[in-house]
């Protein structure tokens, strides 16, 4: 019999090697890519057949380069590209994406064959280019500080030179308007053994200010394919900017951040195109031992450019949530954009419009909306960065070694200031999930600049703004709530199944039919939440909702696109976008909304899409889903969401293949169109909502005549039905005409006696048939006359029915008017630039860039 020590050394060495293992995985840096020379793949591989991943590549011509980052069924492949003597790559078929091709064809999921089974998805890696969200550089105000910040640096020992400067920590001017992180700095409170990751363009961890701070295991640069993300390009500022704002240390150098003993790592993507493989690869990169994840950037702010993560980044996005930090959850915070002076609104991101983004707009040190922060239902809360005064911009660490700048800004630094206070909460409650982080965002956000008529009452009677969110956040009154938080319970959704309207549908290269015209009032679309749907999906608490649309549009900048709940509360989720001449529309595109939270859910949904009828352009409203996302009711019962495959778009509209929804969950549709333009501003003051009204332009649409519309079914099914129906009954008729014959030839028989009709029988029967003709049509013939003038005559809604109104301008400052002429906001703005793109006309939707 071996002894205990045996046993006891026998398990030491397997917990040394499983936690060198666990070290080796977590430090695991990605190969270095080599776009000249080859041609990447994403695998989408199924684990749990008998098929390698290496007999999956050597079917496609490809070999096995790694794993992608966190997602463990997804695979890195490459193939040698066919160059000339010049090194140019020669136009040839893609042999990998033709092989893939071939196996679909030749072993199709039909024959069960475990190769083509295996093989799910195969995508070619294109490398795109993301935007950073700063500020031009502006004038410098050298002017000495007063004595309350002076103060605070004597006695928290501050020895920073600028710290004076930093007005987000001690405001002179406005007391009323900073982080209000210096309490907490006296209670020791200051990040200490959190991690954040600047997602951005390197990060100078050689700086004075950063050095102490930088954490290199958490790092990578995906640009250059080297460990360290140093800045190598000329404008290679914008992280190690961002980064110094959550974690510069004390020291004799620049000034401090708002997590001064915090950790920051830097992911470096932004110096050049990037594929999503290695952009899924950065966002969850070192996920187990970072806690938030610090987005500058997203598509580009020009007013006219739609795009979403793909896929596979949005596969890591939710890798993040559910598995990041043992289950916690990595937090995602993402600028909401800086394109509002040209009328970009932030809905049409799709980072800053996920669930799983925190997404902060930018408030200057008056509290004021600067002109360029984008405003959107996706605004969850703002803080402070640059505005109006160039003399009041964010002061921060710059590249170099003890270099400084005063002249940081735009939505680029307020999701760092949000970044940093979540760092102070985070230590004093590492155990916050990122749900809980929104939570406190919600519930501590504080109302900011009052007179701007942006605001209105939720139906919690919280305040909101597509400006600033729930409000500004407070870092003291953050960190003090999160200190005594009650961990919400596991997320619970409730998906609708798309509804169509007149048998609309979009074809898989994005190609619409059918659908309702937009006319010159819009379209209404209304879909039912039943207590049913919200029990079977452990439905308690709603929090966010996310609405996806197929509309056809031969100008997507005129679509206007509006959510009204059960209790009347209204989301603007599109607002015309003048630059947006994109002819594509919308494909499945996904708004989303966070003015609904806490809201009762129970109840009659409706959307209306709008056409502002300019330039002769025209569209069609194809269809819409809604998913509601929330807190499960018993968390004993909550499940693990999974991202299906038909999320990625474009898809086949409807679905096919449907699953059946039961009829305690079947959602009734219908369609009405009223008179309203949804730019109206309704006279009643923000927060009022009369329900009265509400529920009476809801009642119209329910029982409109196109009810039937949006069921499902296509003409040629409703034909076949009718006829199958016809010829049931036809042959019943039959059936009883033949037995009543029957029956009157064995009463006569029996009778023995003859029959006599009854006198004038052939006038009495003209007279009955003239009579039949000249009557006054029954209700239930003429129902769906009726029911159509109904809804030609239904409640208009804004002014004349006393709601709030659909807010004209919402983007927009009472200062600056309508005209919409400041500038576009970004790092280094060309004039030369500019006239370019305005001689090349507007982009293309699927257009990336950096803001």
């Amino acid at each position: 019999m071996r002894s205990p020590i045996f046993f006891t050394g026998l398990l030491l060495c397997v917990a040394i090697s499983t936690s060198a293992a666990s070290s080796a995985r977590q430090i695991a840096r990605p190969a270095k890519r080599s776009y000249d020379t080859h041609s990447y793949y994403v695998l989408e591989h199924d684990p749990t057949l008998d098929v390698s991943v290496q007999d999956c590549a050597d079917a496609l011509g490809a070999e096995v380069v790694e794993r992608v980052g966190e997602l463990y069924d997804h695979w890195l492949l490459r193939s040698q590209k066919i160059v000339s003597d010049n090194n140019a790559e020669i136009d040839t078929e893609d042999a990998v994406l033709s092989a893939y091709s071939r196996l679909l064809q030749d072993h199709g999921l039909h024959k069960r064959d475990p190769l083509s089974l295996a093989i799910k998805h195969v995508a070619r890696q294109v490398p795109r280019q993301r935007v950073k969200r700063a500020t031009p550089p502006a004038s410098i105000d050298d002017s000495d500080s007063q004595s309350l910040a002076r103060d605070i640096a004597q006695r928290l020992g501050i020895a920073d030179p600028l710290f004076q400067d930093q007005w987000h920590l001690v405001n002179e001017d406005f007391p009323e308007h900073m982080v209000n992180a210096t309490p907490l700095w006296d209670m020791g409170i200051t990040g200490e053994g959190i991690i954040s990751c600047l997602v951005d363009d390197g990060l100078d961890y050689e700086s004075e200010d950063l050095a102490e701070n930088f954490d290199a295991a958490g790092s990578h640069d995906f640009n250059d394919h080297v460990n360290l993300p140093k800045p190598m390009l000329f404008d290679d500022h914008h992280g190690t900017r961002c980064a110094g704002q959550i974690a510069a240390v004390k020291n004799a150098v620049c000034g401090v951040g708002i997590a001064y003993k915090s950790k920051v790592a830097g992911v470096r993507i932004l110096s050049g195109p990037i594929t999503d493989v290695d952009e899924a690869a950065a966002l969850n990169y070192a996920y187990q031992n970072t806690s938030i994840y610090s987005c500058s950037w997203g598509p580009s702010d020009d007013g006219r450019s739609m795009e979403e993560p793909s896929l596979l980044i949005q596969k890591a996005m939710l890798n993040g949530v559910q598995n990041g930090r043992n289950g916690k959850g990595s937090v995602f915070v993402f600028a909401s954009g800086n394109g509002a002076s040209a009328g970009d609104q932030c809905n049409f991101d799709g980072y800053t419009n996920s669930i799983y983004s925190v997404t902060v707009s930018s408030i200057d040190y008056k509290g004021e909306h600067p002109y360029y922060s984008e405003g959107c239902a996706a605004n969850m809360v703002s803080t402070y960065s640059s505005g109006s005064n160039h003399n009041k911009q964010i002061v921060t660490t710059d590249i170099g070694k003890d270099k400084c700048t005063r002249s940081h800004g735009g939505t680029s630094a307020a999701a760092p200031n949000a970044v940093g206070i979540f760092a102070l909460a985070l230590q004093v409650r590492p155990d916050l999930s990122w749900r809980d982080i929104q939570y406190l965002c919600v519930r501590t956000a504080q109302i900011v600049n009052p007179g701007d008529n942006d605001w209105e009452l939720t139906a919690m009677g919280q305040p909101y703004s597509y400006k600033y969110g729930f409000g500004r956040l407070d870092a003291y009154d953050f960190v003090i709530a999160a200190r005594d938080w009650e961990p919400v319970k596991p997320q619970a959704w409730i998906e609708a199944s798309p509804l169509q309207l007149r048998g609309g549908t979009m074809d898989a290269d994005g190609n619409f039919a059918g659908g309702e015209g937009l006319g010159k009032h819009g379209v209404e679309s209304t879909l039912e939440i039943t207590r049913a749907m919200i029990e079977e999906n452990n439905f308690e608490v709603l929090e966010h909702v996310t609405v996806r649309l197929w509309a056809n549009h031969s100008r997507r900048g005129d679509v206007e696109v509006m959510l009204t709940s059960p209790n009347g509360i209204r989301s603007v989720l599109a607002e015309k976008r003048k630059g947006d001449k994109d002819k594509n529309g919308f494909p499945g595109w996904r708004f989303m909304s966070v003015k609904h939270w806490g809201e009762n859910p129970l109840g009659k949904w409706t959307l209306k899409v709008s056409d502002q009828n300019e330039n002769d352009e025209s569209g069609t409203f194809v269809g819409w889903s809604m998913s509601l996302w929330g807190s499960a009711k018993d968390a004993s019962k909550a499940k693990q969401y999974t991202l299906k495959s038909s999320d990625e778009l474009p898809i086949p509209f409807p679905p096919p293949n449907p699953t059946p929804i039961p009829d305690s969950t079947a959602v009734v549709p219908s369609t009405t169109k009223s008179y309203q333009k949804p730019t109206v501003v309704s006279s009643t003051e923000p927060g009022e909502i009369d329900i009265a009204s509400s529920t009476a332009q809801l009642t119209t649409a329910e029982h409109s005549s196109e009810a039937v519309e949006g069921n499902g079914m296509d003409d040629n099914t409703r034909f076949l039905l009718a006829l199958a129906g016809s010829a049931f009954s036809i042959l019943l008729l039959c059936g009883a005409a033949f037995l009543v014959v029957r029956q009157m030839r064995w009463n006569r028989a029996a009778r023995q006696g003859s029959y006599t009709p009854v006198a004038g029988g052939e006038e009495v029967r003209m007279h009955l048939l003239e009579h039949d003709t000249e009557r006054p049509v029954s209700a239930s013939t003429r129902q769906s006359d009726v029911i159509y003038d109904a809804e030609e005559e239904a409640p208009i809604m804004g002014v004349a029915s006393g709601q709030i109104g659909f807010h004209s301008e919402f983007l927009q400052d009472d200062e600056l008017g309508s005209s919409g002429d400041l500038p576009l906001y970004s790092d280094e703005p060309s004039a030369a630039q500019a006239s370019r793109e305005d001689a090349e006309g507007p982009r293309r939707s699927s257009s990336s860039s950096k803001s």
